[in-house]
């Protein structure tokens, strides 16, 4: 069975503690950036941040509120990515059947940049990230070195507050419903996100667009207006074609 982490959103108080331990852990250098009137920092998620906390803020019914999304791959159970990057490398990326984990190998640095740009394009999610310097291209591995030893992933290990949890994936979805009862008693538009097609289950407490473009599947949409189910049942079709 494979095993699953399980976001909870509305414990999250975006300590960035996942953030940075994930950074650590991967032994990824830090990223220049400056103030941009936003909490959220980097910008975005880049080849040297797996991980990223972010921040959204509206103002409803006269109130100020925070929205926090601890943002990262999201290891489908179908990934596009692998079968976009079969068509050019094999064993670019692989799918650990064990642990569910959806790896990029050194192999992807045999990709062009167009062929990473798409199979970034192909990521309902909207995660992969090429590092220009080697060419690799990067996202979370679901900390599979750890899950290997025994251990849990350390965005897992490091989080105080029972926003991040793992464990197999039967386990995490009922953790999910039956932590959505407890949210919906004061927040009836919190929902789980994709939970039958992912290995990341994420619980939003308010509409997914409040938090971020891609929080999910068929509401960011895949290429040219394609949500991830026609994408997938459109595979066969040449990538090139596809996008572009």
């Amino acid at each position: 069975m494979p095993k699953a982490l399980f976001v909870d959103t509305s414990r999250c108080t975006a300590c960035r503690g996942c953030q940075v331990a994930c950074k650590e852990w991967h032994g990824l250098p830090a990223v220049e950036t400056k103030q941009r009137g936003s909490h959220q920092n980097p910008p975005d998620l880049n080849p040297f941040n797996y991980k990223l906390v972010r921040f959204s803020e509206h103002r409803i019914n006269g109130k100020v509120e925070w929205y926090f999304f601890p943002d990262q791959c999201r290891h489908c159970d179908v990934p596009p990515c692998k079968d976009i990057g079969d068509m050019y490398v094999n064993g670019a990326v692989v799918k650990d059947e064990n642990t569910g984990a959806v790896i990029f190998t050194d192999q992807t640095k045999r990709l062009s940049a167009e062929e990473c740009q798409e199979i970034t394009e192909a990521c309902p999610y909207n995660i992969p990230r090429r590092n220009t310097g080697t060419g690799l291209l990067a996202k979370c591995d679901m900390c599979i070195d750890r899950q290997q030893a025994g251990l849990v992933p350390m965005c897992v290990k490091t989080c105080p507050t029972g926003t991040m949890n793992f464990g197999e994936h039967d386990e995490m979805v009922a953790l999910a419903e039956k932590a959505l009862e407890r949210v919906k008693k004061d927040y009836p538009n919190a929902e789980i996100i994709d939970a039958d097609e992912v290995n990341v289950i994420y619980l939003v407490q308010d509409k997914p667009e409040l938090y971020y473009e891609y929080v999910t599947a068929d509401a960011s949409g895949v290429g040219k207006g394609v949500t991830r189910k026609e994408f997938l049942a459109n595979l066969a079709k040449p990538a090139k074609r596809m996008f572009g």
